[in-house]
């Protein structure tokens, strides 16, 4: 089934990711210091009892469905360990369905270097580079869409699902993940942000300030949404963001400034701010409890420097 943009499919995981090109001389990103080291494959287990409730307790002692948070929102972490780790949950999650075990979501915060990443079927004439002279790694993963661009000062937020404790409808989550950023934006920067007809994702006007990008398997959903909050805009300049030719791309950070006539923001208090909304905003929208979960910094990893 041929769906539009940052929608998902069903079929059965690839083997990826596929780097297609490493950039050979690109800059360091801007980074808040040395990424932690990442749990190896295999390491992933509920969240521990005396882990630290982050968001949404119930009201009126109505149980919640418990979901494990790592919360690496302002390190800059690669790509494909990134990816690497999220297939390792999602490995064993799938492991789990039908045994009445899978009693966790689970709930990756964080920020990436500068990247480009297609979806399964995205073409590649929504470059405009050529892609073995890439100015910054490009990866095919096994979401659906086209090209979009990660980088510092974007806020990546990976939800590892399973639906069949919510609903089994890819529309309802991609509407309740536009739903949490709308809610976010509104309550932390007062910022009115809406969806389009037809297209996926977050819009202030007619700049887009998220994408979402999704791929299901037995109904686990995971992949997520990518908020801008102070990013670089420019290295979008390079593609067609997600195959949409008639619109842009706009961050937190460019909306403030421009209500506030240039006003200084400080970033670092701006993602801190827009992590926290989003979290509560998540929490509420999928009926979860947050609990953060340490154990990502409790192990070495020779995969992760």
């Amino acid at each position: 089934m041929a769906l539009p943009c940052s929608y998902g499919s069903h079929c059965a995981a690839l083997p990826f990711p596929a780097v297609v090109s490493r950039a050979a001389s690109s800059p360091p990103p801007r980074s808040r210091g040395r990424w932690p080291s990442l749990p190896p494959a295999g390491c992933f287990h509920a969240a521990p009892r005396d882990a630290a409730l982050v968001s949404g307790s119930a009201a009126g002692g109505v149980s919640r469905r418990r979901c494990e948070l790592f919360d690496l929102h302002q390190h800059i972490v690669p790509f494909a360990e990134s990816w690497a780790w999220q297939q390792s949950i999602v490995t064993r999650r799938k492991g789990l369905v039908g045994t009445d075990e899978d009693h966790s979501d689970t709930l990756i915060a964080l920020q990436h270097p500068p990247v480009y990443t297609l979806g399964t079927d995205s073409t590649e004439d929504y470059l405009h580079f050529d892609v073995k002279d890439a100015p910054f790694e490009v990866h095919r993963i096994d979401r659906g869409g086209e090209v979009t661009y990660h980088g510092p000062g974007q806020l990546v937020m990976y939800p590892i699902i399973n639906l069949r404790y919510h609903q089994m409808d890819l529309h309802w989550y991609f509407r309740s993940l536009e739903e949490v950023i709308i809610r976010a934006l509104q309550s932390a920067f007062s910022i009115k942000a809406s969806r389009v007809e037809g297209l996926t994702g977050v819009w202030v006007g007619d700049k887009k300030v998220a994408a979402i990008g999704i791929h299901v398997s037995r109904w686990i959903a995971y992949h997520g949404l990518a908020l801008n909050v102070t990013t670089d805009l420019t290295p979008f300049q390079l593609i067609v963001p997600c195959g949409i030719k008639d619109r842009g791309v706009g961050s937190i950070k460019e909306i403030l400034q421009i209500a506030s006539d240039g006003k200084e923001i400080d970033e670092t208090a701006l993602i801190d701010k827009a992590y926290r909304t989003l979290l509560k905003e998540f929490a509420e929208v999928f009926q979860l409890s947050l609990y953060h979960n340490p154990n990502w910094d409790l192990q070495e990893s020779k995969n992760f420097s």
